[in-house]
């Protein structure tokens, strides 16, 4: 930034520059290079480990307040989103893994509100894409292992009592489309998307602030108050964005499951 030249945020503040580089990790014939992103994803499963092993390991009829925070964060998961997304009869298997994306997608995106840090690590496409690849597949084997092949194909893409034209013409191919390609973008965009955006809006009011009380002329100055203001009421919005979207990508990734193991279309 020069010193009369505001320079807006960009995607060079997301993408950091690595950390340092493996080189052909594993006898891989190529590097990795390992960022800040990567450090703060690997430590998230750290932490949500240690949360659950720690809190369960020596569990109390009264329960201890941490005891107590891990069983809520447990029982949303399981009741609150898989039981209601995939059903009452057949939700049991899916718990432990819409637990493990919801607190695995809401440390991440908390990283964001952690002084030093604030870095939510699904800035980065490839990580919530991570997840996709495992529910995007998972859905539909689970749902032609119960119905079979074609039992599943027509189970999610014929509509009873259609006119064939309608059905083949219309519905089919929107269907198609949808289950098949808008499905998992839409899983992986939506979370993305609101990281990244909220991410670049702090740093705009942030640094804007600051560019204008450093590098503004004397008549601007008081306005960079306004700038540092609205940075932090964006983190606090940031704050409410951050687990809402973790809830919305279990609830999808249940929703999905849901779908697939339904009777009905």
């Amino acid at each position: 930034m020069a010193d009369d030249v505001f320079s807006p945020p960009g995607k060079e503040d997301v993408f950091l520059p690595p950390i340092f580089t493996w080189h052909e990790p594993f006898g891989l014939p190529f590097d990795l290079d390992v960022g800040k992103a990567q450090v703060l994803l690997v430590l998230s499963i750290a932490i949500i480990l240690a949360f659950f092993l720690i809190t369960t390991r020596n569990l109390k009829l009264v329960p201890t307040r941490w005891q107590f925070a891990a069983e809520s964060v447990y029982d949303f998961g399981r009741n609150t989103i898989a039981r209601e997304q995939i059903g009452a009869k057949e939700f049991a298997p899916y718990v432990p893994l819409i637990v493990s994306i919801f607190c695995f997608a809401l440390v991440n995106n908390l990283y964001g509100l952690i002084p030093f840090v604030q870095f939510p690590t699904f800035t980065h496409s490839g990580f919530p894409f991570a997840v996709v690849v495992i529910i995007y597949p998972l859905y539909h084997i689970v749902g032609i292992r119960k119905f079979g092949l074609k039992g599943y194909l027509r189970n999610q893409f014929i509509i009873p009592d259609v006119p064939k034209p309608v059905l083949w013409g219309l519905l089919i191919p929107t269907e198609v489309i949808l289950k098949f390609f808008f499905d998992p973008v839409n899983l992986m965009i939506r979370v993305f998307a609101a990281m990244f955006a909220g991410h670049l809006l702090v740093l705009v009011f942030t640094l804007g602030g600051e560019f204008l009380l450093l590098h503004g002329p004397i008549w601007l100055k008081p306005a960079s108050v306004l700038g540092f203001a609205l940075a932090i009421g964006l983190i606090f919005l940031e704050a409410l964005v951050q687990v809402l979207q973790a809830y919305i990508f279990a609830l999808l990734s249940a929703h999905f499951i849901g779908r697939a193991l339904a009777e009905q279309h």
